[in-house]
């Protein structure tokens, strides 16, 4: 059962402590960002495992003991608001389910956490500077339209 739901509005607030969970291929890499959104100050405490065969395996963890196969391929790096998992030599093997589970110290409201089916053929490479190019690009050509877009405006009216 859920134990945000019956809670006032403002301690539901509490429980959507991870954002967004989403995976993507950085060269032989799968990378997996878990973004949350920082309630307490508190330090934070994560989990990344992998249900396969309905059987989960932890890959990277401060809360349990991760599974050496996985241990010796994973690492993580912790910045604001993000969790982010790296696993090297990805393959089809590696396909799954995969969870991020993020715990706040003394936080009452409990664990977070969120699932991502990921298979590798329907993975997008990780958006890296080409990408900050064209959205620099894409901010030009806006900003360039903007004075045709007040024109139509003035048209209409």
């Amino acid at each position: 059962s859920n134990p945000c739901l019956p809670l006032p509005v403002l301690q539901a607030a509490h429980c959507q402590m991870i954002k967004d969970l989403s995976a993507c291929l950085l060269g032989q890499s799968l990378r997996v960002d878990c973004r949350y959104e920082n309630k307490t100050s508190n330090p934070l405490t994560y989990e990344f495992s992998i249900t396969k065969d309905n059987r989960k395996h932890v890959i990277h963890s401060t809360i349990s003991v991760s599974e050496n196969i996985y241990r010796s391929r994973a690492n993580v790096t912790m910045q604001k608001n993000l969790v982010c998992l790296y696993l090297q030599s990805f393959t089809t093997s590696d396909e799954g389910v995969y969870m991020c589970e993020l715990k706040a110290t003394n936080d009452y409201t409990g664990n977070q956490i969120k699932n991502i089916t990921v298979i590798k053929d329907k993975l997008e490479k990780c958006a890296g500077f080409s990408l900050l190019i064209q959205n620099t690009s894409w901010l030009l050509l806006l900003l360039l339209s903007l004075p045709l877009l007040q024109a139509v405006d003035f048209v209409s009216l």
